[in-house]
């Protein structure tokens, strides 16, 4: 079976640290930890949103 290349990730807030988005990234192409400003709801402002950890599912 082929290796699964796109990874969901959690956009966190770096102001207020609230999770607000959800993406997925190409690990293959993007090794290091993604960052993006993006418009956070909470702190009413564009601010930068980093990568954080997804926490696992019980299936």
């Amino acid at each position: 079976m082929a290796k699964e290349k796109r990874a969901q990730i959690q956009l966190k807030c770096e102001e207020c640290g609230k999770i607000n988005y959800w993406t997925e990234k190409n690990t293959d192409n993007t090794k290091e930890k993604l960052s993006l400003k993006k418009f956070c709801r909470h702190c009413r402002q564009h601010t930068l949103h980093s990568e954080a950890k997804m926490k696992k599912s019980k299936k």
